[in-house]
């Protein structure tokens, strides 16, 4: 079996025991319906809790999940030789604390003066801001929700991707620690193209290789991955349309390499957003709160006839010119980050 060059030797080990699928390069993407709630174009996110609710599984029979994996075998069993299906269990980090700066000063000050600094002397988040305890208890939340599905026959994640900021890669290792990597049976794999929308936020600023390893040994990086952070800019964000084309790359990639159906990605509110407009998702502005998660069954098409929205291009968004918050007005509104 031929392994993708881009893993390391920790992630070659654990692909190199799954089946062998037939790969190739998509040129189309769909988001399909009737199998989640949250891929109905008109579910409302609000009050909705996935984790307490087989993540929005519409069929709740005892055999909700036996039938699931049947029907994503069946999909794929009768494709044609250009179509394949996966499934991705997108999951958004637990609270951090970069989150908790943006409630206390209000998103306005917080995008116009605030998210540019490091902290405001009472808390720190920047660069790449840890869990708070607020956020730990979400992620194991998360540990008890998928033991209790797992149970019933939810099918567990192949394979793991993790943004490499510590809060998602935290998030990771506390969800499935007991589940998977306790035993070994998965290793998570560190991609950067799974981080967050770039740019002037310093909360979205990685630490260094180094520093990554030594907090989260366990986890394999893809290769190459730079010692240092070489995409985040303090004067340059990247747009919504940036952003989106950066996740389609990563379905290109994972479409390409990856014989798994069954993916877990830990990431962000903005990048799961950028994820389900490249996988033409009909609820691209789905709200996912910290520490919860969106099931999503992505069709992949490799015909070039089937053609998606046209992603690249747009220009980055400059950075704002400081303004001093006491005369910001203070919206307590807050947005995903």
């Amino acid at each position: 079996m031929h392994l993708p060059d881009d893993l390391d030797g920790g992630a070659r080990t654990a692909l190199s025991g799954e089946r062998q699928a037939r790969l190739f390069t998509p040129t189309n993407y769909t988001s399909v319906e009737g199998y989640f709630v949250q891929s109905s174009p008109s579910f409302n996110s609000t009050d909705f809790d996935p984790l307490t609710s087989s993540f929005g599984l519409i069929d709740r029979t005892p055999r909700r999940w036996s039938s699931f994996r049947e029907r994503v075998a069946q999909l794929n069993a009768q494709a044609d030789e250009h179509t394949v299906y996966k499934v991705f269990y997108l999951a958004r980090h637990g609270e951090g604390w970069h989150n908790v700066g943006e409630r206390e000063h209000g998103t306005e000050a917080w995008n116009s003066y605030w998210s540019m600094l490091n902290g405001d002397g009472n808390i720190t988040w920047g660069p790449d801001p840890l869990l708070t305890p607020t956020g730990v208890a979400q992620a194991r939340r998360n540990t008890d929700a998928w033991a209790i599905e797992a149970a019933a026959g939810a099918p567990l994640p192949q394979r793991l991707y993790s943004s490499p900021l510590s809060r998602a890669m935290s998030t990771l290792d506390i969800t499935w620690h007991d589940l998977l990597l306790k035993e070994g049976k998965a290793i998570p794999l560190v991609r950067e193209n799974l981080r967050e929308v770039l740019g002037v936020h310093t909360c979205d600023k990685r630490e260094t290789k180094s520093n990554i390893s030594k907090r989260y040994p366990a986890f394999a990086f893809e290769v190459p991955f730079s010692e240092h952070d070489q995409r985040w800019s303090p004067d340059w964000r990247e747009s919504d349309q940036q952003a989106a084309f950066r996740m389609q790359q990563v379905l290109n990639h994972i479409f390409a390499a990856e014989a798994a159906t069954f993916i877990s990605i830990t990431a962000h509110g903005g990048a799961i957003k950028a994820l389900l407009r490249a996988c033409g998702h009909p609820n691209p502005d789905l709200h996912v709160g910290t520490g919860s998660m969106v099931p999503v069954v992505v069709k992949a098409v490799d015909n070039p006839r089937e053609t998606n929205e046209l992603l690249a291009g747009g220009q980055s968004i400059p950075a704002p010119v400081p303004t001093n918050p006491s005369y910001a007005p203070q919206a307590r509104r807050t947005r995903d980050l």
